[in-house]
């Protein structure tokens, strides 16, 4: 037995893309028969095998930790002999096209601290299959290209685990002996290894119902601990409000009786679409006004959309391999923002979406863990669920959908599940779709998936007075990036429109696409110089550089009527003086207050579109624009400015943070509107070194009757020294110590907190009694918040560094992927001055001396240094 478990691991290797194989045994049907116990559970499990092809290759079933303790074929128990274990796979030959293989194993999961495959988590015992944790559960060829009708068998202590869920629809169930009972499970729809799904505790369920177009009912349930129950109503609601939404847009009805959500405390992810079981980190289901900002109520109807429209995109057409994970997460990606975006404002929520990506996935192109949306090559495929595959991959499919408008998109769409139903598929496969059905030619646009980077355009705009004419010249080029150093011409759509400087108007938007390296736009009938806004609605994911003047900025931040495009002017001239502070030039600040000054008191705009705008661009973003990042010039530049807007607006800034306090909490747009407003309100009033600015945070922080405005006093409070700071602090924490996920946002506020202190607070933190590196979230609400705090995080000593790396060790031997994800601040070095890239490589460089390193973080670290 030892000399087979040391089989079990293997070094890590370099998968490719162009290795591609179709598999050599297919299965058919698979029945799991699971008898359920945190510290020793059994799984039986028979596989219905059939040979792919003419060949004479053994079966092989991949394992990860595992080891049979029993192997049949046909009924006959195999010798040892008749079967052995390789780089943890079961190898056995066979001599027929076809053969039923039965396995038998044991499992421990309540010492499962990696939460991949069977696990423990607060009294439930649940799964966590996606990428290739089905394999920690039984032996089976884990890959997506394998697909099977599941038949599932669960038994279990009844006092202990009342409910026992898998996926499909349930069949029968029963009691045994000594206070044990059963449930059996069918998913007839075939799907791969990694939508298997199962949990087991003691839940209770917000039950539902939704009718689908074609007149099914579905039973719909998500359950939780009885206590969470209250704040399901929002989750459920969003449920229903996808189910409909994605039969509306896309014709997509659901398949099964039974849709079932199941929320836990540690999961690695936001959630996981289980074909009808999805399971879900309890973040993204519990929401009430006292314990949920509006961001996390968009989060949960954001996640749970998501999550159903992968029904569709995701598991009846699913990925051929794992270089194509972008088929289905940024498809998915696409669909969940287009829901919110209608179920909110679509200005707002475009803004919210862009930021997210700037400050992701433009830093995760322009660093050492640059990759295609499409792959070529991973050594832990964990390490590629990213920015790029699911932000910049639901650009591309933007991208699409512009160019060939809502019909084409429509037929291209309908094609592509249509075709592919049952089916894993490829990117190509969807591009195909939409040339297709679609009828656009995307043969040059492919290079999107098979580029990193990120394209830069530099727009010039030059006017002809005697002619009339206007010429806007467009440039562009991508920096190399890891293993591309020469780049293709890209296909980038540029939405664009022309201003009239005297009317504030203009003759229609244009979609220019730029094909070329150097490529001239000719308009006319332009008697004076025109004002140009381009990329209107980030039309395409791109860095645009134009020789538009302050005052053309100022114009467009007023007058521009594409939302995003003023939102990008007004943070454009903020950028602006902002640089030119941090270079220690003499800049004039006026045109950005008048421009702030301009925007509050328009009373035709929204005042979340209006929140948006004026917040000054964040410290990340502002590094992004230098070649050498100075975190602590950027500090007190943006400081400074922050401090003069709330000087020199200081009554307007009194006057809205009055008016927007509302009588009552609700969620509709203008009341979450309203709050974000007062927030930004708040939080230049304070910044404005006003004497009673504390006191008038401590004031909200105390009166709110909503998480949203109480935890943005708290923020704001925590990034100064005031003695509201530390009572504030005490509150929060001895209100909600005993509400995990209310906890988070007090870690998470402490280390994102612009404190001359943030370092030292956060490795007390660290040592704080309700710390504990075995829950995701809490991990992610301390080290990944600091690791995000550019300005404490990149502490001139080092010790920030020190500190995360300390926490990826250890958190290492716990949790690997959790720990990986926490790597690359270490890996943008190459941005910062010599010395701060030297302490950020020598942590890196201690992290992978480190004994039994796992490949994520080796994979991630290894390249952070490259």
């Amino acid at each position: 037995m030892a000399d087979m478990l040391s089989t079990a691991a293997a070094a890590p290797t370099v998968i490719r893309r162009q290795d591609y194989s179709p598999p050599d045994w297919l299965v058919p049907d698979i029945a799991l028969d699971f008898d359920l116990d945190p510290a020793r559970t059994i799984v039986r499990t028979a596989l219905c095998v059939t040979r792919n092809g003419d060949h004479d290759r053994p079966l092989r079933l991949d394992g990860d930790g595992i080891v049979p303790l029993a192997v049949c074929v046909d009924g006959r128990q195999l010798t040892q002999e008749e079967w052995h274990l390789e780089a943890g796979a079961l190898i056995i030959a066979l001599p027929d096209a076809a053969h039923k293989v039965e396995t038998l194993v044991e499992l421990a999961p309540e010492g499962n601290s990696k939460l991949m495959g069977l696990y423990a988590s607060g009294g439930l015992l649940c799964t966590q299959c996606e990428a290739e944790g089905f394999r920690r559960i039984t032996f089976f060829p884990d890959r997506p290209d394998v697909l099977s009708r599941y038949s599932v068998r669960l038994e279990a202590d009844k006092a202990r685990f009342p409910v026992l869920l898998a996926n499909g629809d349930p069949i029968e169930q029963g009691d045994l002996p000594e206070g044990r009972h059963w449930a059996r499970w069918n998913d007839p729809f075939p799907k791969p290894c990694y939508l298997f799904a199962l949990v087991a505790g003691d839940l209770a369920c917000n039950a539902d119902r939704f009718v689908t177009m074609s007149g099914r009912e579905v039973t719909l349930g998500i359950w939780v601990k009885e206590a969470d129950l209250p704040r399901t109503d929002h989750a459920m609601q969003a449920l229903k409000n996808s189910m409909a939404w994605d039969e509306r847009v896309y014709g997509r009805e659901y398949d099964l009786d039974v849709f079932n959500i199941v929320a836990v405390a540690d999961f690695n992810f936001g959630a996981m679409e289980n074909k009808g079981l999805n399971i879900f980190n309890s973040r993204y289901i519990l929401a009430d006004p006292e314990t949920a900002t509006d961001i996390d109520y968009d989060g949960v109807e954001g996640v749970v959309a998501h999550e159903y429209f992968h029904n569709w995109s995701g598991n009846r057409v699913t990925c051929r391999d794992w270089f194509q994970l972008s088929l289905k997460e940024g498809f998915t990606v696409f669909r969940d923002q287009n829901f919110s975006a209608d179920m909110g404002s679509h200005a707002v929520k475009r803004i919210e979406d862009v930021r997210i990506l700037r400050a992701g996935q433009f830093q995760e192109d322009s660093g050492p863990l640059a990759h295609p949306v499409r792959p070529e090559s991973y050594m832990e495929i964990s390490n590629f669920y990213t920015a790029t595959i699911y932000n910049k991959g639901a650009e591309l499919i933007r991208m699409m959908a512009l160019m060939m408008g809502p019909e084409r998109f429509r037929a291209g769409t309908d094609l592509y599940f249509d075709r592919h139903d049952g089916q894993a598929a490829t990117c190509e496969d969807f591009v195909l779709a939409m040339e297709e059905g679609g009828g656009q030619d995307l043969t040059q646009f492919r290079r999107w998936y098979e580029q990193a980077g990120t394209p830069h355009v530099r727009a010039l705009l030059s006017h002809d007075p005697v002619s009339q004419s206007v010429e806007l010249t467009l440039e562009q080029g991508i920096p190399p990036t890891p293993g591309q150093n020469d780049k293709q011409v890209m296909a980038i759509p540029l939405r664009t429109a022309l201003f009239d400087a005297a009317t504030g108007t203009h003759r229609g938007d244009e979609l220019l696409l730029l094909t070329e390296g150097n490529q001239s736009f000719t308009f006319t009938g332009f008697a004076s110089a025109p004002i140009l806004s381009i990329n209107r609605g980030f039309s395409a994911p791109v860095i645009v550089e134009t020789n538009r003047s302050q005052a053309d900025l100022a114009f467009l931040s007023a007058h521009d009527d594409d939302p995003f495009a003023r939102y990008e002017a007004m943070q454009q001239l903020m950028v602006n003086v902002l640089v030119g502070r941090i270079a220690g030039q003499a800049v004039d600040d006026a045109p950005v207050i008048e421009a702030v000054r301009n925007t509050i008191t328009d009373a035709a705009l929204d005042p979340a579109f209006i929140a948006e705008a004026i917040r000054l661009p964040s410290e990340a973003y502002l590094g992004d624009q230098m070649r050498v990042v100075d975190p602590d010039a950027i500090h007190a530049a943006r400081d400074a400015l922050q401090q003069k807007i709330g000087a020199e607006l200081e009554p307007l800034w009194r006057d809205i943070h009055a008016k927007t306090k509302a009588d009552a909490f609700a969620l509709s747009p203008s009341a979450k509107g309203a709050r974000k407003l007062r927030n930004v309100a708040l939080l230049y009033l304070v910044a404005s070194g006003a004497r009673d600015g504390p006191a008038i945070a401590f004031a909200q922080f105390d009166a709110a009757d909503n998480m949203t405005e109480r935890q943005a006093a708290l923020a704001t409070l925590a990034s100064g020294t005031s003695a509201e700071r530390e009572a504030a602090l005490d509150i929060f924490y001895n209100r909600y110590r005993d509400d995990a996920l209310t906890l988070d946002k007090w870690f998470q506020t402490q280390a994102f907190a612009f404190h001359p202190d943030t370092v030292e607070l956060v490795a007390q933190l660290g040592e704080h009694k309700d710390f504990t590196l075995a829950n995701p979230n809490r991990v992610r609400s301390l080290f990944g918040a600091f690791a995000a705090n550019q300005w404490a995080f990149h502490h001139a000593s080092g010790k920030g560094y020190r500190l995360l790396a300390d926490c990826i060790i250890a958190l290492d031997r716990l949790n690997p992927q959790t720990a990986a994800r926490l790597v690359p601040p270490l890996g943008r070095w190459k941005r910062f001055e010599e010395g701060r890239a030297a302490l950020m490589r020598a942590e890196l460089q201690r992290i992978l001396t480190q004994p039994g390193l796992s490949k994520d973080v080796t994979e991630q670290a290894g390249k952070s240094l490259d």
